[in-house]
């Protein structure tokens, strides 16, 4: 065993299209054990001309998402990086949904704030119906350009993500 082997591992709260087994195999590539969990003190907004959510502090805010448990570095890593520079990676507390078990987990909250792009309230099920197969052929795409730049930047991965104007 090495050393890397030992590190540890990663539990993270996400609310959008992650919580879609799909779209997680594929940019994990794997299958981790997803539990359900509620967090408190943030609002799940949509984004003007996005297929994605995001999240942003709300006083009397609750959202229901999963919790990826046991991820790795590597894993965590992909994460990071589709979510880009635009979300930044926290550690918040979540309360378990079958056990009302409270832990300590990482999500990605946008980094914006006062962004005039954020609206209402992001409808997974919408999501589902509307825009998961799209979604899925973008994660493929971005697994494919992470395997293989080929000069290639994230923002050209970024443009899969928009909706259609």
């Amino acid at each position: 065993m090495t050393l890397f082997d030992q590190s540890p591992l990663h539990n993270v709260f996400v609310y959008g299209s992650f919580q879609e087994p799909a779209v997680v195999n594929l940019i994990l590539e794997c299958a981790p054990v997803i539990v359900s969990a509620q967090l408190s003190g943030y609002h799940l907004y949509r984004l003007k001309g996005r297929l994605h959510p995001c999240i942003s502090p709300s006083e009397n805010g609750v959202i229901n998402g999963k919790i990826l448990t046991g991820l790795t570095d590597a894993q965590l890593e992909n994460l990071d990086m589709i979510e880009g520079p635009e979300y930044v990676r926290k550690t918040v507390e979540v309360v378990l949904t079958d056990t009302s078990e409270k832990m300590q987990v990482q999500t990605f909250e946008w980094a914006n704030k006062d962004d005039p792009d954020l609206y209402g309230e992001w409808d997974f099920e919408e999501w589902k119906r509307l825009h998961m197969e799209k979604f899925i052929e973008a994660s493929k795409k971005f697994i494919e350009w992470k395997k293989n730049p080929n000069g290639k930047t994230r923002e050209e991965f970024e443009k899969f993500v928009h909706e259609d104007a």
